[in-house]
């Protein structure tokens, strides 16, 4: 079986609501998924095991020569879903949410030392948006053609070490939204 990962983006260069969604996970190191979080009904007729949906979200505005920013990790249960509800496809899921705060945080180092022009500044900062969205969907493709989906189990387990050690790597640039 295969197991696909569905990546929602969004750019949007005026604040989001703070608002809490309870259809949505934010990326925390003390939350692992659960199955219970995949509220979707699998797609019918699909080959894949399970899908997760994620959500990557940067939102800016700029006031007095200073840009101000929020960016968003999060896990959408109402997209997400399990067919095949193991434990090893569960980490599998975990990877792919773990993947999109490895970007989160790449995310905030780079626009934490953005140097403010107010001419270009929307069009430098939805540039570097772009490039690091783009960063993480090959990143998550690799993540899963290497892994096989998951099937191979060397290779996952090496993914999941690799994940932790990024996770780790870029832990000073995870307070992105404090």
């Amino acid at each position: 079986m295969k197991i696909f990962i569905t990546i929602f983006v969004f750019a949007v260069p005026i604040y989001l609501s703070a608002q809490k969604d309870n259809n949505f996970i934010d990326w925390s190191g003390n939350k692992r998924l659960v199955w219970e979080d995949f509220t979707a009904e699998p797609v019918k007729g699909s080959d894949a095991a399970a899908l997760t949906a994620t959500h990557l979200g940067f939102s800016y505005s700029f006031s007095k020569n200073k840009v101000a920013y929020k960016i968003e990790c999060r896990f959408d249960k109402t997209k997400s879903w399990g067919l095949v509800q193991s434990d090893w496809i569960l980490k599998h899921e975990q990877g792919h949410f773990d993947i999109a705060e490895i970007f989160a945080r790449k995310l905030h180092k780079i626009v934490s030392a953005y140097q403010f022009n107010r001419k270009t500044f929307q069009k430098d900062l939805d540039s570097i948006y772009q490039s690091i969205v783009t960063e993480k969907e090959v990143f998550q493709l690799q993540y899963d053609n290497e892994t096989n989906f998951s099937r191979n189990k060397l290779r996952q387990e090496e993914w999941l070490k690799k994940i932790a050690m990024l996770l780790k790597e870029y832990e000073s640039f995870s307070a992105y939204n404090s």
